[in-house]
């Protein structure tokens, strides 16, 4: 019934899986060093709606997503400080203290969305000697060389290096993608294990036949994917932009060490953009879902946000289009709500146009207006919250779950409300003290006791 659009062969193609039992699914997790900001968090939006679809569809979906706690460096040049070691050292931190911090922040900001876990979680640093076994395979094949500073993947050895992202590799100039490197075979040369720096001692280093070191940022997913996946999986999603280093260096060095094919479909979202720029902390225009709660704005709301454009298409952020989405949810939840709590019968015919549309690409906007049609239509209030539940499977809303807000407390003053009482008990006075003054701007005091707290107004 699926059909979905591929990377590799840039078209959408009908789904059919290795396996019918289990479909075999990896989403390229986030590297722990800060908060993911919600450029970030729309990919895995993205990858939770279509393993919902799967699902829906009948599939036992077996899902790795990774975390990333070691090797990712301040560029992607193989070149730079390690972006949690840096953190570690700016925060006063273990490395390990790091990752777990920004691990937990990152599951909590899924939980907020209402994004399924994975079926596993896989972090790099658990898998070292699997990453350090796929460089032997790699060496023992001759496709990796020694330098000063690493082992590298010699991208020349393979034929079809760059298919996925439709490299020009003839007369490519070095620079033009990385940082010169005159040990360097080829400009497209990637490290598969990087050596300790000989003048300081890193937190995170590991012994390995070639020296002490750390594994390069491309390796672990190829490691974990066919660990825990197999030699080939069905889907493998992420950001656009890992598309032209990331995965295209997944493939290389996978595809090199089995001759089978990686991965059956790339699924690749595009990017949240700021004033037509990407969504991201190297350009400083970056916000985090805490900062939407902060505003006022309930985190579902920017869940409907993403869900009222395709994944494909660029995702234009301000805070006006932001302020629309929430009026938008509050509206759909309002009207859900005033179907009472009787469940009816399923329309079908409705409901075929709903799916028709997800597994159609994963076709959301349109889905999604097929909800407003069942709110809109003639049917029974219980024949539409039955339908609108059954559309939930997929959507994700937690239909049956919303609480009304109190009447009387506008809904931004609420959210404003739970993020200071989340403040408190994580004792964070000054950003509590904040909160307080944005409520008493929208005209609501806040009544502390020893134990409790209550909203008053003015």
């Amino acid at each position: 019934m699926l059909k979905i659009y591929n990377t590799l062969s840039r078209e959408v193609e009908a789904f059919q899986p290795i396996n019918k039992a289990e479909v075999t699914f990896y989403t390229c997790g986030p590297t722990v060093y800060d908060y993911p900001h919600i450029g970030n968090l729309r990919a895995y939006l993205v990858s939770d709606l279509l393993r919902r679809v799967l699902e829906y569809d009948g599939y036992k979906v077996k899902q790795v997503i990774n975390i990333t706690d070691v090797g990712h460096l301040t560029n992607d040049n193989d070149d730079g400080e390690d972006k949690i070691e840096k953190s570690a050292k700016l925060e006063s931190k273990s490395a390990n203290e790091v990752a777990d911090f920004y691990t937990g922040i990152f599951k909590e900001y899924l939980h907020k969305l209402n994004i399924q876990e994975p079926t596993i979680w896989a972090k790099a640093t658990e898998y070292i000697d699997e990453q350090i076994e796929l460089v032997k395979k790699l060496e023992v094949k001759g496709f990796v060389y020694k330098t000063s500073d690493g082992l590298y993947f010699d991208t020349s050895k393979l034929d079809d290096y760059g298919k996925l992202a439709r490299l020009n590799l003839m007369g490519q100039e070095e620079g033009a993608r990385v940082v010169v490197n005159k040990e360097k075979k080829n400009p497209t040369d990637f490290a598969v294990w990087k050596f300790s720096p000989k003048d300081q001692k890193r937190q995170m280093e590991w012994d390995s036949p070639w020296g002490v070191g750390f594994p390069g940022w491309h390796i672990e997913c190829s490691a974990m994917s066919m660990k825990l996946l197999g030699e080939t999986i069905d889907i493998h999603a992420g950001g656009i932009d890992h598309v032209p280093v990331h995965h295209t260096n997944e493939i290389a060095q996978s595809e090199a060490v089995t001759g089978k094919k990686f991965v059956n479909y790339w699924v690749h979202n595009e990017f949240l953009v700021v004033n037509k720029e990407k969504m991201a902390k190297s350009e400083g225009n970056f916000v985090t879902l805490d900062t939407l709660i902060e505003k006022g704005i309930d985190p579902m709301a920017y869940r409907f946000f993403c869900i009222g454009a395709h994944y494909r298409s660029k995702l234009n952020f301000s805070w006006e289009a932001l302020a629309t989405a929430q009026s938008g949810w509050t509206k759909l939840k309002t009207k859900f709500l005033s179907l009472g709590e009787q469940d009816g019968q399923v329309d079908d015919k409705l409901m075929q146009r709903f799916i028709d549309n997800v597994n159609n690409d994963v076709a959301l906007p349109e889905a999604l207006a097929v909800v407003w049609e069942v709110l809109k239509s003639d049917l029974p209030d219980y024949d539409k919250r039955a339908t609108l539940l059954e559309m939930d499977k997929i959507l994700g809303f937690d239909f049956e779950n919303i609480q009304e807000v109190l009447s009387d407390v506008p809904e931004e003053v609420e959210i404003l409300y739970q993020a200071r009482l989340k403040a408190r008990e994580n004792k964070n006075w000054e950003k509590s003290d904040d909160l307080r003054k944005k409520i008493e701007e929208l005209g609501w005091l806040v009544e502390d006791s020893a134990d409790t707290s209550k909203l008053v107004k003015k």
